[in-house]
């Protein structure tokens, strides 16, 4: 066990070094899940965002859907077709995510965008395909926020940031929270969730108290003061989270940190956290040790084909690639990009294993979220 906070952004300089080094980024793979493609394989493309401050989500992601298609293809694909999984990897940079779009206009046999991760790449992507390939359905991606008016092409199926901090603030409110503390991890962070924190904040008629580090994220911990507000909503990563509630530990005060869906609890509670603040996670998907059929098909899958543990950023993988799957089994005539866009956008609901979708923009049924804990006794709680 290291409890140092440099162990995991090593991690992801490592991580992040293997994937350039490869020469993966804006360039697209092809997993070894199925027989060599050829011009009629029908295929499916997945962006992946693993530049440094997004490949602990992005990495897990992709496990979750090369499990869910590599499962597909062994027990015969769509219509006796292997579908032919295609990886691009990019770096965030507004260049490579114009390289994983030449990729997919070389590739008429893809049926569809699936699985887009992180938030921010997948935010740009659906951008960049409704304007140049609004043919294509951009399904699942890993967002945040509901696409842009106009963005007819991307078809999201998991809880928006201001939906799981409605949901978390609320399941807190018999505390009787009048103020709750935003703390970014950085600038960046700051530009892309302080309009959806104060959209939130103000539905649940809460004061909003804004943190950005000016050094690093210990010592803004260290200068919060006795009246500053009880919760704490993080946006950051896990290695940020980590570096902030050690920053905490030397707070007397009691505190609740409440994260969001990019933070991993069970990384958290391996590296350790704060002795004395309890780490409240919101996540999108269901509890990854949950009696749901769709999870025990993800748990089952996973630990037959990869020697990974489970996430909920994995399980997220998966349910994007199921869905579509789903999806393309409703198909009645071709299998191919129009008709592929066409089932999609009948927006039509779907119960997935226990996992409610329901992608009509104007739905007015709840988002599925819930919440896990890690305890301030180190404890995984849900």
């Amino acid at each position: 066990m290291v409890n140092a906070p440099s162990r995991p952004l090593l991690r992801r300089s490592f991580l992040g070094c293997l994937a350039s080094g490869a020469g993966l980024l804006g360039s697209a793979t092809s997993w070894a899940q199925a027989p060599r493609a050829t011009a009629v394989t029908p295929s499916v493309l997945q962006v992946v965002d693993m530049s440094e401050s997004q490949i602990d989500v992005s990495k897990d992601f992709l496990i979750g859907a090369r499990a869910a298609w590599q499962d597909l293809n062994s027990r015969g694909g769509i219509r006796g077709k292997a579908v032919r999984h295609v990886v691009v990897e990019v770096d965030g940079s507004p260049q490579s995510l114009r390289s994983a779009v030449d990729t997919l206009k070389a590739q008429p046999e893809c049926l569809a965008v699936v699985g887009s991760a992180g938030h921010r790449a997948a935010s740009q992507l659906a951008t960049l395909l409704q304007r140049e390939m609004p043919d294509v359905a951009h399904v699942a991606p890993w967002l945040h926020s509901q696409p842009l008016e106009g963005q007819d092409s991307t078809f999201g199926i998991f809880a928006t940031r201001q939906e799981q901090i409605s949901h978390a603030v609320k399941s807190l409110s018999i505390m009787g929270v009048t103020e709750v503390g935003a703390v970014f991890a950085s600038a960046a962070e700051r530009v892309s969730y302080q309009g959806d924190l104060e959209q939130a904040a103000a539905n649940l008629k809460l004061k909003l108290k804004t943190y950005v580090p000016s050094s690093t994220l210990q010592a803004l911990a260290t200068e919060l003061r006795p009246d500053s507000p009880r919760i704490l909503i993080f946006l950051g990563g896990t290695p940020e989270l980590l570096q902030f509630s050690q920053g905490i530990e030397k707070q007397a005060a009691q505190r609740y940190i409440v994260a969001m869906s990019d933070v991993n609890l069970q990384t958290l509670q391996q590296l350790g956290v704060s002795r004395f603040t309890p780490v409240i996670a919101t996540q999108a998907v269901p509890p990854v040790n949950g009696n749901q059929p769709i999870v025990r098909s993800y748990r089952e899958t996973l630990n037959r084909l990869f020697d990974e543990p489970p996430t909920p950023q994995s399980l997220a993988g998966y349910l994007s690639a199921r869905y579509t799957q789903e999806v393309m089994l409703t198909l009645d005539g071709g299998l191919n990009r129009a008709n592929l866009l066409q089932a999609f956008a009948r927006r039509l609901p779907l119960d997935l294993g226990g996992f409610r979708i329901n992608p009509d923009l104007r739905r007015k049924t709840p988002a599925f979220v819930t919440q896990s804990m890690v305890g301030a006794d180190g404890r995984l709680v849900g």
